[in-house]
């Protein structure tokens, strides 16, 4: 049987090299003697799945994907276009589905994360540009009924079922109390309207938890500690977490809730550091609870982000993703995963 070999995406600019992001993975794929070939990621995101994998030699059977995130339809067609051609990803749509939206993995993962709700949109796309424009907001009594459902008061974030905008934390992220249901509507309309075409599925009002966290001065050092969380978790091309509600007004850095990221294959931890928001930032989760949620969800490749609880109480599951298109940080050797991975 052969090894898998491995699709990356390519250089928008020049389909024969691969986007700059993923170079140096293509790098060491080959120094381990992996196999690597280029898709077309915008192909993929417009609906031409054909023409994607166009590059992508006949009959190469077995298929791993590393690059940017794919809304689920859009992965289903990657899937489907490549099975044409006689490839096989190694993650099913299904599969892809369950670990990359937080419908698909909130039931396995419940009591270990934040509590959460989700809300429909009709007419939402699925994350991809030029789909869900022009979505409503859900109305007020759907809000009031999915309010009650988290218990009616207390601080809250909202996101769609992959992204949420921490970068407008006061305007489209962060709800200070859910008992304040005109705020409640302000925010989440914003958030709708500012998602825009890209909109995934609907809306996900979140629990807020405290997290430890520390002041993060520069891009790959900590510099000091805080206490403080939210309970949204991102992964770039990745999804984006309410991490950055504030800066300390004495240290001029940003208080950043401390995570770690844990990729798993077959349900074992095949590496472990922090995330790609705070590189070079330490932490040592405990995956005692986490490990038989991951096994249960029955997913192959994926990714889980842990923040640990500011009252010392445990590390909480802030974030599932897909492994495919989950980002590695800066600084770290991801060769055992690759390792882990050529086989597989």
């Amino acid at each position: 049987m052969l090894a898998p070999a491995f699709l990356l995406p390519s250089h928008p600019l020049d389909p024969r090299r691969v986007d700059p992001q993923f170079a140096w993975e293509a790098r060491l794929l080959r120094d381990l003697g992996g196999e690597h070939h280029l898709v077309d990621h915008d192909a993929l995101l417009a609906g031409d799945a054909r023409a994607a994998v166009r590059s992508v030699p006949a009959g190469r059977g077995p298929l791993w994907y590393r690059g940017w995130m794919l809304p689920s339809q859009r992965y289903a067609d990657f899937a489907a276009a490549l099975a044409e051609r006689g490839g096989q990803l190694l993650t099913s749509p299904p599969g892809y589905a369950s670990a990359h939206e937080l419908p698909g993995w909130y039931e396995v993962f419940e009591g270990a994360t934040p509590q959460s709700v989700w809300l429909p949109l009709p007419g939402a796309g699925t994350g991809a540009a030029g789909t869900g424009a022009g979505v409503e907001p859900p109305g007020a009594e759907r809000l009031a009924s999915a309010v009650a459902r988290l218990g009616g008061r207390g601080p809250a974030i909202v996101k769609d079922y992959v992204k949420s905008r921490k970068e407008e934390w006061d305007e489209a992220c962060y709800i200070p109390d859910l008992a304040d249901l005109p705020a409640v509507g302000r925010v989440v309309a914003r958030f709708v309207e500012r998602q825009a075409e890209h909109l995934a599925g609907g809306v996900v009002l979140r629990r807020f938890e405290e997290f430890t966290r520390v002041v993060w001065d520069t891009p790959d050092a900590p510099s000091g500690g805080g206490s403080e969380g939210a309970p949204d978790g991102g992964r770039g091309g990745d999804r984006d977490a309410g991490r950055d509600a504030d800066r300390d007004p004495d240290r001029h850095g940003r208080r950043r809730a401390v995570e770690a990221r844990v990729w798993w294959l077959d349900g074992e931890p095949v590496l472990v550091g922090p995330h790609p928001d705070l590189p070079g930032c330490p932490a040592a989760p405990d995956l005692s609870v986490v490990r038989p949620l991951v096994r249960a969800l029955g997913c192959r490749f994926v990714t889980t982000d842990l923040a640990e609880r500011a009252d010392g109480s445990g590390w909480r599951v802030v974030e599932v993703g897909d492994g495919q298109v989950s980002e590695l940080p800066r600084g770290i050797d991801p060769s055992g995963l690759l390792i882990a991975l050529l086989p597989a």
